[in-house]
């Protein structure tokens, strides 16, 4: 089969071809490669498989069967893996910081391990929120043939007869504050209400960018949605192998397929699904790595316009599981199509064209997961894009789910999460207030933390749409009610947010897509003279590094001047 591929136009030439090469090839013979093996196209199979969570407990054994699919295709598998943050576990204290660095040192160790052994392809297994979007960032930095593969989703906990997942058990903790859950009800549900292995169920950031890998091209069709705990996953695994040997056959590379075009369909599902609001975070960063100029005010515009057609937690009914039943992000795609609210000629993985995928899917009646898009759940996206004089590089919000979406009320104002959680917690949170917690963003954290704590306590006191919060750091895709993220400048940037005071009027409306502080300039100009960065805790190491270096939220919170700057790219060495 390796007759198929000229490796002497491949980057594994260079520690595998002529005899110069002869000690590199002493290392693949120690490991039991034949010569014949050695001479096949080398394929790195990158895997975030770990135990820290059970996002990314069966991702290594999927892995490796889809070595077994590279096999039959012909090339040469060398699996190595990389880390995860894991939010759900990181949430709430110090550890939340390394969550959005993990982001970059993931596509960094991807690209490094790539580049050092001259891989001609990429198969790659993700599991936990960051390491979707990190995976997916390695592949259109290194631009080598490449298939992306979500190791899938938890399937539900059952709790009194109902579906629950662990946001409940979040919410449920601020219930517990309110004197409405006793102790040992908390504890039966923290119990079972994850029941196995796979990533968070609802369409929180891991479904929300499986969705995306999907959506963009990059992932094999209708393969994303399937549970982690089903046997069919093994089959994805090795076709995802098997198929990324055709790409280096046909050189078909990941910046072929994400297009700008690409990038709006994929926009455009995680609006139709109700998706993580970090969705407007990892498309720009995934889209600088392409070197195409996609930020959040692009995001947001394709949020505008999009029906909200899937009726997924947090906001609707439903989980990914139940995603999968009703036919998958394809039949959400299948659904768009018929307003043309996608672009159809956008190449996939598969060869074929977004448009001749969904014609090989049938529509299916039956279900209750996806609305037909002429009779959506509601008219716009389940995610909007906000801007105004408190934040006049932007912010988001999900909206899927919500009654209210307008709000005005006084500043309540808090330098970092702890003090927020604590006051949400002793039940010091006046209703109509807008909290504000600031020194949270990219920089200033620094580390972008999720407030998946504070937001699922309030919701647990019956707060959640009696208040509004702001900040510039992020929210979990598991958030729900008033709750605006990614406030841009952020503070440590000097922007508006960090000159907000306690009783100043901010006013929002997420139909407008509007945010403002209603302080007049003069006033504003009087407290920039006086403003000083908020101090933080790190003086070196990677969360140092990271604050150094990293952009502004609306470019995607990058570390580096991604394709536009690059003088060569890896896969032509």
């Amino acid at each position: 089969m390796s007759n198929r591929f000229d490796k002497n136009s491949l980057p594994s030439r260079h520690v595998s071809v002529g005899p110069e090469r002869a000690p590199h090839r002493s290392y693949y013979y120690a490991m039991g490669l034949t010569e014949e093996e050695i001479s096949r196209p080398f394929v790195g199979v990158a895997s975030a498989g770990n135990d820290s969570a059970p996002c990314n407990t069966t991702l290594n054994a999927q892995a490796d069967i889809c070595r077994e699919g590279v096999n039959e295709g012909g090339g040469m598998p060398r699996r190595f893996n990389t880390i995860t943050v894991t939010d759900g576990i990181a949430m709430g204290h110090q550890g939340m910081k390394a969550s959005l660095v993990s982001r970059e040192v993931i596509a960094d160790s991807v690209e490094l391990s790539v580049r050092g052994h001259c891989y001609d392809a990429l198969v790659g297994f993700a599991g936990c929120d960051k390491s979707l979007p990190g995976m997916m960032m390695a592949m259109l930095r290194l631009n080598v043939p490449a298939i992306f593969v979500y190791g899938g989703s938890i399937l539900p906990g059952v709790y009194r007869g109902e579906d629950v997942t662990v946001v409940d058990v979040f919410e449920a903790v601020g219930q517990h504050s309110a004197g409405n859950c006793p102790l040992k009800e908390l504890t039966a549900l923290e119990k079972v209400a994850c029941p196995g292995h796979g990533a968070c169920g609802g369409q929180f950031t891991a479904n929300t960018m499986a969705c995306v890998g999907e959506a963009i091209g990059l992932s094999l069709p209708s393969s994303n949605m399937v549970p982690a705990a089903y046997k069919s996953r093994e089959e994805i695994a090795r076709a995802a192998g098997k198929q990324v040997m055709t790409l280096v056959e046909n050189n078909l590379r990941p910046r072929d397929i994400c297009t700008r075009e690409a990038f709006e369909n994929a926009a455009r599902v995680v609006a139709a699904t109700g998706g993580s609001t970090n969705a407007g975070l990892h498309l720009p960063a995934m889209a600088h790595e392409a070197g195409i100029d996609f930020g959040l005010d692009d995001v947001t515009a394709m949020f505008r316009d999009t029906p909200y057609i899937a009726d997924l937690k947090p906001g609707g009914r439903y989980v990914a599981s139940d995603l999968h039943d009703a036919g998958g992000v394809y039949m959400v795609m299948k659904s768009l199509m018929r307003e043309n609210l996608l672009h159809p000629d956008c190449i996939t993985v598969t060869g074929k064209t977004l448009g001749e995928n969904i014609e090989e899917v049938t529509w299916n009646p039956d279900q209750k997961v996806v609305y037909d898009v002429k009779a959506p759940i509601t008219p716009t996206g389940g995610v909007v894009g906000l801007k105004g004089s408190l934040a006049p590089e932007g912010a988001i919000v999900k909206i899927a789910g919500m009654q209210r979406l307008s709000f005005t009320g006084p500043a309540r104002v808090f330098e970092c999460e702890e003090d927020a959680f604590a006051a949400v917690e002793a039940r010091d949170i006046a209703e109509g207030c807008v909290i504000v917690i600031r020194n949270e963003g990219p920089r200033g954290g620094p580390g972008m933390r999720e407030m998946l704590a504070t937001t699922a306590a309030l919701y647990g006191q019956g707060m959640g749409e009696k208040v509004a919060l702001i900040t510039d750091g992020r929210f979990s895709g598991a958030t729900r009610g008033f709750c605006i993220g990614h406030v841009g400048p952020e503070a440590a940037m000097g922007g508006p947010i960090g000159l907000v005071q306690d009783g100043d009027t901010i006013s929002i409306d997420a139909e407008a897509g509007t945010i403002d502080l209603h302080v007049d300039d003069a006033e504003l100009e009087k407290r920039r003279e006086s403003w000083k960065e908020h101090p933080n805790e790190y003086g070196s190491g990677a969360i140092w590094r990271y604050a150094q270096n990293v952009g502004p939220a609306a470019n995607g919170a990058v570390t580096h001047p991604g394709a536009v700057e690059e003088r060569h790219v890896f896969a032509d060495i």
